[in-house]
Order: C-alpha cells, then structure tokens, then sequence
C-alpha cells in the first residue's frame, strides 16, 4: 500500500461522472471557451487585414525574433507538462511531489515572461511600438492581452503554492483543476498566437 505525504480529506473528493464537472467546473471552461474566441477573432482580424496590406505584414512579420519566439513555445508546453504533473500528484495525495512541480510550473512561466521582456525591449529600441502600423498594434494588443494571462496565472500558481506548503489538505481540488485549465488556456492561445504571428508573415 503506498504512502502518501499526508491523508486527503474525503469531503474534497470530485464525483467525475457529474455532468457539472469538466476539470475545474463548468465555470472557468466557459470563460476559456470565450478567450479562445475573443483570439480566434481576433487573429482571423489579422488574417483579413494583412490582405490589404500584404507588404507591410510581411516586413513586420521578418521582423520579429522567430528564435525567441519559438524557445517561449518550449518553455510554455513544458511549464504545461509541469501543471499536469503537480496536478497529477495532488490528486494522488502526494504534497510535496505536487508542490515541486508546481514551483518548476511558476519557474518555467517566469522564464517566458523574461522572454517575453527580452523582445519587448527589441521592439521597443527598434521603434516598433503600440501605434506604428497596423501589424505592430495585433502584436502588442495579442501578445500583451497573452502576456496578462500568464500574469494571471502565475499569481494563482503562488497563492496555491502558499496553501499547500501551509495546509494542503485544506485545498480545495476543484479549485487547483481550475487554475490548472487556465494556465494550460495559456498555452494552447499561444500555440496558436506563434504560428499565425511569428510565421505566417
């Protein structure tokens, strides 16, 4: 019989069959679904724009750091595979082995922000801000309203990971899957935001 870091109380056990219970509830899957579309127009915005200004796409869209890019797209899926394993071993009872994944999670999304900050400041010397032409405004709004996501998220991971190095007994599953739906949202707009952004230009 294996050992647990300690017992979970059986008031937080998560009835799968509930026709209520996607992973986290209906309520945070609703908001997902609603930032997936407020992208999704978004991007197909973009997509119908650069038709009309098809030069101007395509020089901005050389422009942007591919390779930074495409290293935030590991670091984000790897933070998700994190989640996924923190997740995995709260459920399992097993606290400290959630709470290690959960720091490696807030590490990797740390990591992407530093990216992040990284092109930021090359757009911003290189004169390519909010305001200079039609591309650089999807950038800076699509990657900024991105960006604020993963602030969102990380704050969240924090408070969680507060809770269970003091009482993780008292945390409530449903809420931990909740976060965790948000943080892996996170990564499946940006596994949509790279491609369009970085290469379809």
């Amino acid at each position: 019989m294996k050992e647990s870091d300690t017992t979970i109380d059986p008031d937080l056990t998560i009835d799968y069959k509930n026709i209520y219970y996607p992973p986290g509830g209906i309520l945070i899957w609703i908001i997902i679904i609603l930032e997936l579309i407020t992208f999704g127009v978004a991007l197909l915005a973009m997509v119908v724009l650069s038709r009309s200004e098809s030069g101007l796409f395509h020089e901005m869209g050389a422009k942007l750091n591919t390779l930074l890019g495409s290293l935030n797209t590991v670091v984000l899926l790897t933070s998700g595979l994190f989640m996924a394993k923190s997740l995995h071993f709260f459920r399992e009872g097993y606290f400290q082995k959630s709470k290690f994944y959960l720091q490696l999670t807030l590490f990797s999304g740390s990591v992407f922000i530093i990216i992040k900050a990284i092109e930021y400041h090359q757009k911003i010397v290189d004169g390519n801000v909010l305001g200079s032409n039609t591309f650089m405004n999807f950038y800076w709004l699509l990657t900024g309203f991105h960006l604020i996501h993963v602030l969102v998220g990380l704050v969240l991971l924090t408070t969680f990971h507060g809770n269970i190095s003091k009482r993780p007994e008292k945390i409530q599953i449903t809420d931990l899957e909740a976060t965790a739906s948000f943080w892996h949202m996170c990564d499946l707009i940006w596994l949509v935001l790279f491609p369009v952004m970085y290469l379809l230009f």
